[in-house]
């Protein structure tokens, strides 16, 4: 794969700051640099051509043409179609589900965290974009590491923050073993999106939450 799109968020010559708050997909205020209204408009022009032809199917000149600025300014940003393809994604979903918000209990941060993002990625074909990128991952090293980097480890460390604070809580023991809960909560989620065997909405998430807390949560047994 030619170098000719990316899809971080980090610059190839001065890299954007890494998520440790999700990227803004929301139209750029006013007097904001006309470079980072360049990065927003590249960043929804490659989202809308990823669902629309899949990541194949997209190139840097239409990504440049639909964002309206030239392919010199995407690839200042962004050395490949995958890395592109990879901010784009993580702007969309972490604009769908900001951070990890502090309802005050476990089960109400993970359905804050994971609803309106099952509900985003089951409305439009993200599972074909992200099995693209998946196949990239097998066959190219350097982007399976920056696809996980970039795009996996955010998201996880959001969920461990969610985590952290239930320990915190007295919710759940501090010897819960986090890293499997959190794979428990998005494998089925991610099974959905990428098979497409039944539907991937807000519902199914709530059940996945309720199923994993209930394996976690301490009984009462008194």
């Amino acid at each position: 794969m030619q170098p000719v799109t990316g899809a971080g968020a980090t610059a190839a010559v001065s890299p954007p700051a890494q998520p440790a708050a999700p990227p803004s997909v929301a139209p750029p205020r006013r007097g904001r640099p006309r470079s980072e209204k360049a990065r927003l408009a590249i960043l929804q022009a490659a989202a809308e051509l990823l669902l629309d032809r899949g990541l194949s199917a997209s190139s840097m000149d239409a990504v440049a043409e639909q964002a309206g600025v030239s392919k010199a300014t995407i690839y200042r940003w962004w050395p490949t179609k995958e890395s592109l393809a990879l901010d784009a994604l993580y702007a969309r979903w972490a604009a769908a589900a900001p951070g990890a918000r502090d309802t005050g209990s476990l089960r109400g941060d993970l359905l804050a965290q994971l609803c309106p993002w099952a509900l985003l990625a089951g409305s439009q074909p993200y599972g074909r974009v992200v099995a693209a990128l998946l196949t990239e991952t097998q066959t190219d090293p350097r982007f399976a590491a920056e696809y996980r980097e970039r795009f996996v480890q955010p998201r996880r460390e959001y969920a461990r923050a969610i985590f952290r604070r239930a320990i915190d809580r007295g919710e759940i023991p501090a010897s819960t073993k986090v890293e499997a809960a959190i794979d428990a909560l998005y494998g089925p989620l991610y099974h959905r999106l990428l098979h497409g065997h039944a539907p991937l909405d807000e519902g199914f998430a709530a059940e996945i939450v309720d199923i994993v807390l209930d394996g976690i949560t301490p009984r009462n047994t008194g």
